[in-house]
């Protein structure tokens, strides 16, 4: 599932980043890489505000559906 279907509290693994080479070099930059463990801290009209890495990180609704985690 994407990271934006993902529940508040919820806490899942990183499996893959998708998108074009910049979308995804962009995610990578702010710490989404495959295997990390990212957590829903709250969801504000269809933003979210995860923490990854122990960084806490506001992220839009297209930028989260690029975020598959399980």
């Amino acid at each position: 599932m994407t990271l934006s279907f993902a529940n508040v509290g919820e806490t899942g693994s990183i499996r893959k980043i998708l998108g074009d080479d910049s979308s995804r070099k962009k995610l990578m930059d702010m710490g989404f890489v495959e295997g990390a463990e990212v957590r829903v801290v709250c969801r504000v009209s269809g933003n979210l505000i995860v923490e990854v890495k122990g960084v806490r990180i506001a992220i839009d609704g297209s930028l989260a559906n690029r975020i598959i985690v399980g």
